[in-house]
C-alpha cells in the first residue's frame, strides 16, 4: 500500500485540479496513446483496467473498443470527471473505482488488458503495482504501461527529479527506461520498449494544469534559466521555459 501521507499528497493536489486534466491536450491526445490502442489490437471482447486512470482519457479512448472497461484511481474527483466524459460520449461499458494501484480490488487474472499512462511516477512502489498487474491479468493478457522516463545520464535525470518535485509535491520519481524494464522483469514479465516519443512541454500549461504555487513557479524558472548546459541542451529548454521530455511506451506478458 501507498505510505499515507504519499497518498494523501496524492489526493489532495489532484483532487483540486481534475478539471484541468480533464481538459488537457498533453492527457487526452498525442501520438503514445493512439499507439497504445494500436498495440492493444483488441478484438471488442476483452475486459481492459486503466489503473491511475487520472480524468480517464486512456480508458475513454478503450472503451469503445472493448466489452468492458474498468477506470481506477486514488482520487474520487477524477473519477467524477471520468464519469462526466464517458456519459457525454454515451459510453454504457466504462465503470469507475477509487483505490490504490498497489493493492487492486479485482480477483486473479480479470483483465485481458492492463494499462497504465502517466500514472507510474507518483507510485512509491512501483513494483508493488506491477506484482498486483501481474496478479490480475490473464495469463495471456498483456500490460501497456506508458510515461515519461529518466534519462541515463545522473546530472540531467537529477534535474528533471528536482523540476518535477518542485512543480508537484506528490511527484515520487521519474524512472528510466532501464529501470522499468528491470522492475517488470523482477515482477514476472518479460517486457520491452515499444515506442518512445520527446513530448514538449508549455511552460505555461505545465505549472497550471497541478496548481503549482507562484513562488515555486519563480523557482522552477530560475532552475531552468541557471540550468547547466548538458541539461539545457537535453530538456532543449527555450526563452519562454517551453522544454521537452522523453516518453517511452513499454508493452509486457506474464511469463
Amino acid at each position: 500500500m501507498m505510505p499515507v501521507d504519499v497518498k494523501a499528497s496524492v489526493q489532495r493536489q489532484f483532487g483540486s485540479v481534475a478539471e484541468e486534466y480533464a481538459a488537457s491536450v498533453v492527457h487526452a491526445q498525442g501520438a503514445d496513446l493512439g499507439q497504445m490502442v494500436t498495440l492493444a489490437a483488441l478484438t471488442g471482447s476483452e475486459t481492459v483496467l486503466d489503473a491511475g486512470c487520472g480524468a480517464g482519457h486512456t480508458a475513454l479512448a478503450f472503451a469503445p473498443r472493448s466489452a468492458r472497461v474498468i477506470a481506477y484511481d486514488l482520487t474520487e474527483t477524477m473519477l467524477t470527471q471520468v464519469e462526466r466524459l464517458a456519459n457525454e460520449r454515451g459510453l454504457t461499458n466504462l465503470e469507475t473505482r477509487l483505490g490504490d494501484v498497489e493493492a487492486l480490488p479485482f480477483e486473479d487474472a480479470s483483465f485481458d488488458l492492463v494499462v497504465t499512462r502517466y500514472s507510474a511516477h507518483h507510485w512509491p512502489n512501483p513494483e508493488a503495482a506491477l506484482r498486483e498487474f501481474r496478479r490480475v491479468v490473464k495469463p495471456n493478457g498483456r500490460v501497456l504501461m506508458g510515461d515519461i522516463v529518466a534519462p541515463d545520464a545522473p546530472a540531467a535525470d537529477t534535474f528533471l527529479q528536482t523540476l518535477e518535485l518542485v512543480r508537484d509535491i506528490s511527484h515520487v520519481r521519474d524512472h528510466s527506461t532501464k529501470q522499468w524494464l528491470e522492475m517488470f522483469a523482477r515482477t514476472g514479465f518479460a517486457a520491452e520498449v515499444a515506442f518512445t516519443w520527446r513530448l514538449p512541454l508549455k511552460f505555461e500549461a505545465w505549472v497550471k494544469r497541478i496548481g503549482t504555487p507562484a513562488p515555486y513557479v519563480a523557482i522552477l524558472q530560475q532552475l531552468m534559466t541557471d540550468a547547466p548546459a548538458e541539461a539545457h541542451a537535453y530538456f532543449e529548454i527555450q526563452p519562454d521555459f517551453t522544454f521537452t521530455l522523453d516518453g517511452a511506451l513499454l508493452m509486457a506478458a506474464p511469463v
